[in-house]
């Protein structure tokens, strides 16, 4: 999803402990125009993080990195196609490889660039490597829900996990960002991204991950996010940092001009 993007979304959860992800970021509802292909470049490292594998096999977050190239097209005014290939990691103990690819489809008003109140729905279904997931398929539902008051904008994300085991398993995880525009160009933010555990029943509060960030924007033909995130549990990696890269491959500001 673009920079910027605030959502409610649908993700896989495989435990108390949370293992490393390829996409921290808020949707707000932007979308590529029709006819214009975007490329997004997510990378994460953990300085600090778990030191014990989600599950037998699965990665560890201390000391590794993860990313994605995630590529869109605007189809029409209110529908972008995604696909996020590849997938990659450099873990401490499972060194490098790639963990899998994603397909999106991203659902927006297409009066969200010029309205107060703006809101979507994306979708995603993941084809996963077994050191990055448990489940071999899973899936997200991400409903995009914000308001802009003035310089000040709130995006809610009430995030849901789907591991295709019933609705009892699905997984609550919501994503929060509130953002203040310093420019057109400049914005800070302060962003928090909770995992309460499945539907079925919430995990205990030490069990559950709860992380806070520290984000800032620029906006331009490059649009860059750079942010550093605090675990408040003992189930969340201690210290996290995330760099997000976006841009128009063609049109009015593409970076090639295709």
């Amino acid at each position: 999803a673009r920079s910027l993007g605030g959502a409610l979304a649908l993700v896989a959860a495989t435990g108390p402990a949370f293992a490393l992800t390829d996409e921290i970021q808020v949707y707000t509802g932007d979308a590529a125009p029709p006819g214009v292909f975007n490329l997004t470049l997510h990378s994460n490292y953990t300085p600090s993080g778990l030191r014990q594998p989600d599950f037998p096999g699965g990665l560890v977050d201390n000391r590794s990195y993860s990313g994605a190239a995630e590529w869109a097209y605007g189809v029409t005014p209110w529908f972008e196609a995604g696909m996020y290939m590849p997938l990659y990691s450099i873990s401490s103990n499972h060194g490098g490889g790639l963990n899998g690819w994603k397909l999106r489809a991203l659902f927006v008003n297409p009066d969200n660039p010029t309205s107060d109140f703006y809101y979507g729905l994306n979708f995603e279904f993941s084809v996963n490597a077994g050191h990055w997931d448990q489940e071999r398929y899973t899936g997200e539902v991400r409903p995009i829900i914000g308001y802009h008051f003035g310089p000040v904008s709130l995006t809610i994300n009430p995030i849901l996990d789907n591991s295709y085991r019933g609705l009892a398993a699905l997984d609550f995880a919501p994503a929060t960002r509130l953002d203040y525009a310093l420019s057109k160009q400049w914005a800070v933010a302060v962003e928090e991204y909770d995992d309460f555990g499945e539907l079925r029943g919430f995990l205990p509060g030490r069990e559950q991950s709860h992380q806070l960030y520290l984000v800032a924007d620029y906006t331009g033909p490059v649009s860059v996010e750079g942010g550093i995130g605090f675990g408040l549990t003992p189930a969340t990696d201690h210290l996290t940092l995330k760099l997000i890269l976006t841009g128009d491959l063609n049109g009015p500001d593409g970076v090639f001009n295709l």
